[in-house]
């Protein structure tokens, strides 16, 4: 049994799991599982107190030298131990399985321990940090840039809103359009159809602008 996160199938990281601790509140951690061997790899998550601990997926099979995303979700707790403490452990079982097996093909008996099988089990402790904390939990540490995370949020939130923007008026615009040309077959002087086109023109000019002032915004490296 390996203590940690390393071991010979998988590496595991981080090799503890920390969550931000609010009573009412849930809060997560993502542990990277990657496969390390040329083989298919199962895994499987264990953990001491199950009814607390929402993990999804907590069983999977793992594609020779590929990774995957497990998310460990806190329930929302009504109290908490005295200085943040938990003796909460989890286990990660990891074991070779034939080439192609899906997750929906595992025996039961894939993670039970016999003479001819190689199953590898790893420890992970839980640790809790409350949010003044200068500690990071796993969600902090998954969202953590080079300083300028809040700014790339504002600009990313900002070229969001100007895209619906200009969405939005390329819809009423349309519409419009579509109003004039019911009224165009209704009409047939040629004063109409020089105003129409005139209004088209206009409105390519408009969308292009909008379009091009949207997108021009370079994206910012987190």
């Amino acid at each position: 049994m390996t203590a940690g996160g390393v071991n010979q199938l998988i590496s595991v990281q981080p090799d503890e799991l920390k969550f931000i601790f609010e009573l009412e509140k849930q809060s997560y951690c993502d542990l990277k599982i990657a496969n390390k061997t040329e083989h298919y790899v199962a895994f499987k998550v264990k953990t001491t107190s199950p009814k607390k601990y929402f993990v999804r997926p907590n069983t999977g099979v793992v594609q020779p030298w590929d990774s995957c995303i497990i998310r460990v979700t806190l329930q929302a707790q009504r109290e908490h131990s005295p200085d943040m403490h938990c003796k909460d452990k989890f286990l990660l079982q990891s074991t070779i399985v034939p080439p192609h097996t899906d997750v929906d093909e595992l025996p039961q008996d894939t993670f039970t321990k016999d003479g001819g099988k190689t199953l590898e089990e790893c420890k992970l402790k839980v640790s809790y940090v409350s949010p003044s904390s200068p500690h990071e939990s796993c969600e902090n540490t998954t969202t953590k840039g080079d300083g300028h995370g809040s700014e790339t949020i504002s600009t990313i939130h900002r070229l969001k809103e100007e895209r619906d923007a200009a969405v939005k008026l390329m819809q009423q615009l349309q519409q419009e359009l579509e109003t004039l040309r019911r009224r165009k077959s209704q009409k047939s002087d040629a004063g109409f159809t020089l105003k129409l086109a005139a209004i088209v023109g206009l409105v390519g000019i408009i969308i292009g602008y909008i379009l091009k002032f949207t997108f021009s915004s370079p994206p910012e490296t987190i």
